[in-house]
């Protein structure tokens, strides 16, 4: 082939190849996949639906990444993430990291003493460790460990037993061995000292 007919063969295939698909703003995938469940700011009007405001950066990525490879199970939350790449999972992320989290208020006080003192303490007698040990003194998690502090009490507490059953798993779960022998009203505690918890 001459040089000519090669350069007019990369011409045209530079014209009919497909243009490279550029992440969606984050504001607008809030719009159209996140906020009829999350909220605009990620602080869920329904608390089947757990609170995405102030979470870490880098659990919400992995999570979206989860449920997109079926690492984590969620009909809704499949087709949410299904198309959105690496870059918009990560952008989606930030933006909900970014948003201030509102802690419940209310509950009562001697059920939250009791959570409380789970939470910091365990119950080692039944070889339930302390919350603290991975989410911290303040329940803000780190990198890939989740934020608890102000998450609604009804998701965190459903959350618990979906651990304790195994109906949540992943690999190398550490949570299913923590949760293993704790009781519904104990887990109701620790998820309503949470939900106030700022």
């Amino acid at each position: 082939m001459s040089i000519g007919k090669f350069l007019v063969a990369v011409l045209v295939l530079g014209c009919v190849a497909p243009a490279i698909a550029t992440d969606r703003p984050a504001e607008q995938l809030v719009r159209e996949r996140c906020r009829k469940c999350h909220g605009t700011n990620g602080l869920s009007g329904e608390a089947e639906f757990p609170k995405l405001a102030g979470q870490n950066v880098d659990y919400l990525t992995r999570q979206m990444a989860n449920f997109k490879t079926g690492v984590r199970t969620s009909k809704r939350m499949r087709t949410r993430v299904n198309d959105l790449s690496g870059g918009e999972m990560r952008a989606l992320a930030e933006y909900f990291s970014e948003k201030p989290m509102v802690p419940e208020t209310g509950g009562d006080p001697v059920q939250v003493d009791l959570g409380r003192h789970i939470y910091f303490s365990g119950i080692p007698a039944k070889g339930v460790t302390a919350c603290t040990t991975c989410h911290g003194p303040q329940g803000r998690g780190a990198m890939y460990l989740p934020r608890l502090a102000g998450q609604h009490a009804q998701y965190l507490a459903s959350q618990l037993r979906a651990f304790r059953d195994h109906s949540r798993s992943s690999p190398n779960m550490v949570m299913h061995t923590v949760v293993e022998n704790i009781a519904d009203p104990e887990i109701e505690s620790v998820a309503l000292f949470l939900s106030v918890m700022e």
